[in-house]
């Protein structure tokens, strides 16, 4: 064996991150189980980054239950783990008598959630919130929001890491056996043992939930493609505007980031393929036409990156979308709590999901609180949004705040430095990227790329071709152009 753990999760999404983090309240010597490089390389990373109020989902749901207390707390872990958040609000726009009845329906579902701050305006109050929006009238829902999903994920696992629990990246579960009190987890890195499991594996759960005799569950991929606008275009937005939803889906909606672009998308498609990421130009074409019947801001000069996300649902015999299902089956698998199914609203309601798991442990056996857990995270100081004074300070801390690695979103190389020294021992690229912005801006990192790759190999001492964009084996560099005399 190469390692022993009382809990393993498997996955290191937003929930999994969250679970880890909630666990390490206890005393327990937690493992964690990645088959990327990073956390949030998957569903968690890829999405609209949105804090939803709870009203899209059926009452009496988990969907809805989540979502609704993440909502609520989304500002004090904000504040405790030091991640961006926006309590900015978000308006459904209506046009048609049709719009107006479901967004009344909408309401009503809302109130029986929970959720608050729900209100239907007209259209002068409309124009007064978002002034380029085109529509009669909207529900406004105040307490919905915008995040860094990356940071917010980060925060989570390095939360997590600093009491105790233990990433391992590039472990890919192969299997699982159980033997008496304890599991045999199988990796492309090793067999390791554990008492408990956690099947947090997101798109991959319904493979896990196999692994460990509980079968049956049917689980699509539903792929959902984005537009990135450049930050010109924020201030003409200071809300996510959404169309009236559907019962299943939320439509092509116009969102701002918290750091200051806009993204428009998701469209949907059922898909069998998990890992391809890549964006038809028809689709793109369709996300701008689709947006701009909503926002007309949309041209093809501000688009500076596509990217797309999958959603893992699950589905009955007849393809209906189901509620998140989290259970421990103890006639099958008894210290396993298994996690299906969660797509949206997981990115919002990730920690009250983590609660309820803990939950369920320690409904079956006692939980010793670890007295040394340490609630607060500190994330990286950026220099892009420090004052004058704050920047003038930390460069006299660090010289290395005053060189500039990044110019688009003015990352320094102290910040480079700090992401690259990160607690979960992460090196990649996309890492750094996450961690601090850097290629994130309209030249997208034609200017700052090798810049880092260089600083990579100099602070981690790699050679050029052991540098990692992203997944294991995506080399920045393959080798030489030509050998030197």
């Amino acid at each position: 064996m190469k390692g022993e753990y009382d809990v393993v999760v498997i996955g290191a999404g937003v929930v999994g991150s969250a679970i880890a983090r909630e666990l390490s309240r206890y005393q327990l010597h937690i493992g964690v189980m990645e088959k990327n490089l990073d956390v949030c390389n998957e569903t968690s990373g890829r999405n609209s980054a949105v804090v939803h109020g709870g009203f899209a989902y059926d009452a009496n749901t988990l969907k809805a239950k989540f979502c609704v207390a993440g909502n609520r707390m989304m500002g004090d872990l904000s504040e405790e783990l030091d991640f961006p958040f926006q309590r900015c609000g978000k308006v459904l726009v209506g046009n048609t008598d049709e719009d107006m009845e479901q967004l009344k329906r909408t309401m009503k579902q809302g109130g029986i959630n929970g959720a608050t701050g729900l209100e239907l305006i007209d259209e002068k109050k409309l124009h007064e919130l978002v002034p380029a929006v085109i529509g009669k009238f909207a529900m406004w829902s105040k307490n919905s929001g915008i995040m860094d999903p990356f940071l917010f994920t980060v925060s989570l696992a390095e939360n997590a890491a600093q009491n105790g629990a233990e990433f391992l990246f590039r472990h890919e579960v192969t299997g699982i056996d159980r033997a008496d009190d304890s599991y045999c987890i199988h990796t492309n890195q090793g067999d390791y043992k554990t008492r408990w499991i956690v099947n947090a594996a997101g798109l991959g759960c319904k493979q896990i939930s196999d692994m460990l005799g509980i079968t049956g569950y049917r689980v699509i991929g539903s792929k959902g493609n984005y537009i990135i606008l450049d930050k010109r275009l924020g201030p003409l937005l200071p809300m996510p505007v959404y169309p009236v939803p559907s019962n299943t889906y939320m439509g092509i909606h116009v969102t701002p980031t918290v750091d200051g672009n806009v993204t428009v998308g998701p469209d949907a498609e059922n898909v069998t393929d998990f890992s391809y990421y890549g964006v038809p130009q028809k689709n793109i074409d369709a996300l701008a036409r689709s947006g701009s019947d909503l926002w007309p801001h949309i041209n093809k000069a501000d688009q500076i990156r596509n990217f797309s996300g999958i959603l893992p649902k699950w589905v009955d015999e007849n393809g209906v979308i189901q509620d998140f299902k989290i259970e421990v089956k103890d006639d099958i698998a008894p210290r396993a709590v298994n996690l299906v199914g969660i797509e949206s609203p997981g990115l919002t309601g990730a920690v009250p999901i983590a609660q309820y798991v803990v939950e369920l442990i320690k409904d079956r056996e006692p939980l010793a609180k670890n007295d040394r857990f340490v609630p607060e995270h500190k994330s990286i100081q950026r220099f892009a949004t420090a004052s004058l004074e704050e920047r003038n300070a930390l460069i006299a801390k660090d010289p290395a705040y005053g060189e500039m690695i990044c110019s688009c979103e003015q990352v320094t190389k102290a910040e480079i430095r700090a992401a690259l020294h990160n607690p979960l021992g992460v090196s990649t690229m996309t890492g750094i990227k996450y961690r601090t912005r850097a290629m994130m801006g309209t030249c997208q990192s034609g200017f700052c790329q090798m810049k880092i790759e260089r600083l990579i190999e100099e602070e981690l001492g790699l050679a050029p071709n052991e540098v990692v964009y992203s997944r294991p084996d995506s080399w920045v560099l393959t080798g030489k152009m030509r050998e030197e005399d």
